[in-house]
């Protein structure tokens, strides 16, 4: 869930997808969902030459298992913000298997 709620504060930011068939497409974001299904508006293809057909794509949906990196702006990258909610949920997790190894099982 952190990527996700990362992910949703990047909404309407521009961001460069990199997709596992090496095609990378800049966009700016439109949605993701808990699947990190991708919707990028007002794209565009850096290499033109290699992939003419989309030079007239304007929207595109992206399936998650598609993607093998997003590359975000910098300058919405909050390190701290990210490092302390990481923690929190491995607080989470380690609370709830503590929890299920003391509770006697029938």
């Amino acid at each position: 869930m952190l990527f996700f709620s990362f992910f949703k504060s990047l909404v309407g930011k521009e961001v460069i997808v990199e997709l596992k068939n090496d095609l990378s497409v800049c966009g700016i974001l439109h949605s993701v969902d808990q699947y990190l299904n991708i919707k990028l508006v007002d794209i565009s293809v850096p290499d033109t030459e290699k992939y003419p057909h989309m030079i007239s794509v304007k929207n595109c949906f992206i399936r998650g298992s598609v993607v093998r990196y997003v590359h975000l702006p910098a300058e919405e990258i909050d390190v701290q913000l990210l490092q302390d909610a990481t923690r929190k949920e491995v607080a989470q997790l380690k609370s709830q298997q503590t929890a299920q190894v003391a509770a006697p099982s029938k």
